[in-house]
């Protein structure tokens, strides 16, 4: 099954099953400034403080929960709305997908549906090192989306290769390795041994080329819902 159509019906399941369908519920969808997002971190070279990407958030009841998208705005509406949207953007799917993670949230379904923020990136990266070191031992690692301090962190101890979409990356070298580009993805995940996937794939529908019969950990705040629904792996240690 389409992984959004299931994530849809989960939706839908909770909207139902909680009686919310009958109600009128605000779910307002905002665009965070990089400072709310991520506050203030040492390192200016994460994608949100570059202005690539900005962090949509819902709050729902008094739950939040955020996704990252190239293709930002501000919606309000009800479930049923988000719930029957057509998701054929990535404005869209990140209005849904901030959503669903509040919606998930809210019942107690997932935790971590709000970006780590100031020192806190550096401290995932070593933890991240640790977890894939501890569980994998000393494995060839594909990391789909930059991520600078993980790719720097995991640099220092594991054979690593990179792909990213923005065409800036593209090309350049980071931390001794060379960023490739889309085209590069299915190489990279046919060597690996152990796949390091952004959340935001989920966002930009990338989702399905990355899904590879490798060991794959999803990383980040977007994928919160998602990787309950569809039974992923999601590393997120300091996520709130």
């Amino acid at each position: 099954m389409d992984s959004f159509k299931l994530m849809r019906q989960e939706l839908q399941r909770l909207v139902d099953e909680n009686a919310w369908q009958d109600k009128f519920v605000d779910v307002s969808v905002k665009t965070l400034t990089p400072e709310e997002a991520i506050g203030n971190p040492e390192h200016d070279d994460y994608p949100l403080v570059k202005g690539k990407e900005r962090m949509m958030e819902a709050d729902f009841l008094g739950s939040r929960g955020q996704a990252f998208t190239d293709l930002y705005g501000i919606f309000k509406g009800t479930l049923s709305v988000v719930s029957g949207m057509r998701l054929d953007n990535n404005y869209r799917r990140g209005v849904f997908l901030a959503t669903l993670n509040a919606v998930a949230r809210k019942l107690g379904l997932v935790d971590k549906t709000v970006h780590c923020r100031d020192d806190a990136p550096p401290q995932c990266a070593k933890e991240l090192v640790s977890h894939i070191r501890s569980s994998f031992g000393k494995p060839r690692v594909a990391m789909v989306g930059l991520q600078p301090r993980m790719v720097e962190a995991l640099a220092k101890q594991l054979e690593v290769r990179v792909t990213d979409l923005d065409p800036e990356n593209v090309g350049t070298t980071k931390f001794g390795i060379r960023i490739g580009g889309r085209e590069q993805t299915a190489t990279n995940l046919d060597w690996c041994d152990v796949a390091l996937v952004t959340g935001t794939t989920m966002t930009n529908d990338t989702f399905r080329e990355i899904l590879a019969e490798k060991p794959t950990i999803f990383y980040g705040v977007t994928i919160a819902a998602p990787a309950h629904f569809l039974g992923l792996t999601r590393f997120c240690p300091y996520g709130t």
